[in-house]
């Protein structure tokens, strides 16, 4: 009888696909769910990756530029008023409203100094949006997949349990396959969940450094406008 067993337990098929084809419909709809989640959370982080590498790249090249010792008019008109690059759009930010708070008679308008700090604090809050945008999806992925992964685990134990009451027959044979087939889904939801958790904090981190550079340089720029005020 074990060595019955222990040969039909070799005859089943316990590959990936042969245990998703062999899940109810429930299970398996939960790993579509699951592996669904999994490439949309890839997605993301490949697309945050390239735009984070991008953000930083275009906010070194133009503080080069910046402090190259070249007239802030100058580079404005360079530029334009709605350049591509994050760095650029708060600077250009800035020097709009500079230049708009210039009378006809070249005075300048009171309260300069506050509309230019508004106006690129909103240019910050924008980019700021722009980089943090999806990550709540890596979030939701990281939080939830696991507890997916385990509703499919107990549906499929379940009719697991469920078969083996109605064949009556408890042999390795019959038990394996239904609780392998359970327990991919929580391999599932692990494998959705994991990568999303890291990439989150990572990603969150990297936005939070990104946006305070561009703090830093919205500050030093107001520093200076205010010293041309003042002078």
């Amino acid at each position: 009888m074990e060595n019955e067993a222990l040969a039909l337990a070799q005859e089943i098929d316990f590959s990936m696909w042969a245990l998703f084809a062999r899940a109810t419909f429930t299970v398996k709809l939960v790993m579509i769910i699951l592996i669904v989640a999994s490439f949309w959370a890839w997605s993301i982080i490949v697309q945050k990756l390239i735009q984070y590498r991008k953000a930083r790249s275009e906010a070194q090249a133009f503080d080069e530029r910046f402090w190259s010792g070249e007239p802030l008019d100058g580079l404005f008109d360079q530029i334009g008023a709605t350049p591509d690059g994050q760095s650029e759009k708060i600077f250009a930010s800035g020097m709009m409203e500079w230049r708009r708070s210039h009378r006809d008679d070249g005075g300048l308008i009171a309260g300069a100094t506050a509309r230019i700090d508004r106006s690129m604090d909103v240019a910050i809050n924008k980019e700021a949006e722009n980089l943090q945008k999806g990550l709540t999806v890596l979030a939701t992925v990281g939080s939830s997949a696991p507890f997916i992964g385990l509703f499919g685990t107990v549906i499929g134990i379940m009719n697991a349990f469920i078969e083996i009451a109605e064949q009556q027959n408890t042999n390795l044979a019959v038990v394996a396959p239904g609780i392998a087939e359970a327990l991919l889904a929580t391999g599932l939801g692990l494998l959705a969940a994991i990568p999303a958790v890291i990439f989150y904090n990572k990603l969150s981190a990297d936005s939070d450094r990104i946006v305070a550079s561009y703090e830093a340089f919205s500050d030093e720029f107001a520093t200076i406008l205010s010293r041309q005020l003042d002078s």
